[in-house]
């Protein structure tokens, strides 16, 4: 995916360096300087160093406004922060920027969870479904989140719909 990301942005970077007739080798190189942040973002994520990785997400952001990635990582460590409404910012830009990345969805789903904005967090999870539908997570979260309003029903159907995707995925005992 990231290569594939990568490679995406050179090919833009080389049309706009096409059609604007100069330039081409400056926004090449910050787009690459980006990417060399984003990349190091997501290690120090990985890591668990969230204010580093924030660091980094925001210097490739600052590289290029339009990295929706960068914003959808920035994001899940402000999540990882417990910062849940920089989380919902991130995650909305990212969703902004780009409208079909499930992960910026699942991202602003989790915050929104957090902060006990049931109705938001239904509606963030159900893109999520509607985007990636054989994603077991989605229904698991939105079937928690369903268990925390009281609609039991709509839980133990997406408990359920979860179930048929990951086998290994154990229903809560409260709802059986």
């Amino acid at each position: 995916m990231a290569s594939y990301h990568r490679i995406y942005r050179v090919v833009l970077v080389l049309l706009l360096a096409a059609f604007s007739g100069c330039g081409g080798n400056r926004a090449q190189t910050e787009l690459e300087k980006g990417d060399d942040f984003y990349e190091r973002g997501k290690t120090y994520h990985f890591k668990g160093e969230y204010d580093k990785a924030i660091e980094e997400f925001t210097e490739a952001i600052r590289l290029d406004p339009n990295y929706a990635l960068a914003y959808r990582e920035r994001g899940s460590a402000y999540f990882f922060k417990g910062e849940y409404d920089k989380t919902i910012e991130d995650s909305t830009e990212a969703i902004r920027l780009k409208p079909n990345d499930a992960g910026a969805y699942g991202n602003r789903s989790l915050a929104y969870q957090r902060k006990g904005d049931y109705d938001k967090a239904i509606a963030s999870w159900t893109e999520f479904i509607r985007l990636d539908p054989n994603n077991a997570e989605g229904y698991k979260h939105r079937g928690w989140v369903y268990k925390n309003k009281g609609d039991l029903q709509k839980a133990i159907a997406d408990f359920d719909k979860a179930k048929s995707l990951d086998p290994d995925f154990i229903k809560p005992t409260v709802l059986q």
